[in-house]
């Protein structure tokens, strides 16, 4: 399943490494600027070459890629994870990851409207982060 090769397109290298999920949804990121050499952008018929490193951006991610092997077919995750090494900065992922981790207040499905009580302790929630931010920038 892992078939090395001297010549492979960029599309047809991040679909089989797993970076997209079809091969036209990487032609059309190759084609909308999103996967860059060196700060230049690749058409989908560039020949992919061991030891390079690509950005790839992918809605809001963005990864360095940096090529190991060349793989044709797209295979399991476990093979395809061997022939790229993910160099994209700590920072970057982290700083990715927590957008997605902001606390949401949510209440028990049943548990009906809110009360008065209920209401005023969820107001006091939301806004207690608000007041102490502002606390801290008046050094109060």
């Amino acid at each position: 399943m892992a078939e090395a090769m001297e010549k492979l397109r960029i599309d047809k290298y991040l679909w089989a490494i797993r970076i997209f999920k079809t091969r036209s949804l990487a032609t059309e990121a190759c084609r909308a600027g999103k996967v860059k050499l060196n700060g230049q952008n690749v058409k989908p018929s560039y020949l992919v070459k061991v030891g390079e490193t690509y950005q790839v951006q992918k809605g809001i991610e963005r990864k360095t890629l940096y090529v190991t092997g060349l793989l044709a077919r797209r295979g399991d995750a476990k093979t395809a994870v061997q022939f790229y090494e993910d160099r994209t900065p700590e920072q970057e992922t982290y700083g990715f990851k927590s957008t997605f981790q902001a606390p949401i207040l949510k209440r028990d499905r049943g548990a009906g409207r809110p009360t008065k009580k209920d209401r005023r302790e969820i107001d006091d929630l939301q806004t207690d982060w608000w007041d102490e931010e502002k606390k801290d920038e008046s050094g109060n």
